[in-house]
């Protein structure tokens, strides 16, 4: 019998789903509080954790819905020769999954907090608000970057073993 590969595709996107939301958060969160100017407050870091979480997760969950990661990453991979399992080829799909993500994620994560301190009497001029994003962008595509390079094989390789399959589509190391 033939796996569902849009059930393989979910297993996958639901677990770098979660470990991006949680690391961008903490990632987005800390850096937020730290160049804030008014010092780390725990209770403000946790809500802004919370909701930073669960709106990643969400807009994580959409993008795997409705991407078919795999299938991007393979034919971007296969027009430009690249072969499964080679290390040019983890970071070229990385970089792709990256540039998928991470932004989305990122900007609406920014949007939130900026909501929650304009929320609590807190007026970030534009130019802040737009070099606070542009900072966000970099810091957290670069951590986007590592977590799915690290990250993906992993998960494909658990959800493929679970699955039973161990073809020439299951990573190899």
């Amino acid at each position: 019998m033939e796996p569902n590969m849009r059930k393989i595709g979910w297993q996958i996107s639901l677990r770098l789903g979660v470990t991006l939301s949680l690391c961008l958060s903490l990632v987005g969160g800390l850096f937020g509080q730290l160049s804030s100017g008014t010092g780390f407050r725990l209770p403000a870091f946790i809500i802004s954790f919370l909701l930073s979480f669960l709106a990643s997760l969400i807009i994580s969950l959409l993008i795997g819905l409705l991407v078919p990661m795999k299938k991007v990453t393979d034919n971007f991979s296969k027009k430009h020769g690249l072969k499964p399992g080679k290390l040019k080829t983890l970071l070229a799909e990385a970089l792709i999954s990256d540039l998928i993500y991470t932004p989305l994620i990122t900007v609406i994560m920014v949007i939130l907090n900026y909501a929650l301190a304009f929320q609590n009497g807190v007026r970030i001029p534009v130019p802040g608000m737009v070099i606070g994003l542009l900072e966000s962008l970099l810091l957290c595509f670069v951590t986007g970057y590592v977590l799915i390079f690290f990250f993906m094989p992993l998960y494909m390789r658990m959800v493929f073993e679970k699955n039973g399959i161990n073809g020439p589509g299951a990573p190899k190391h």
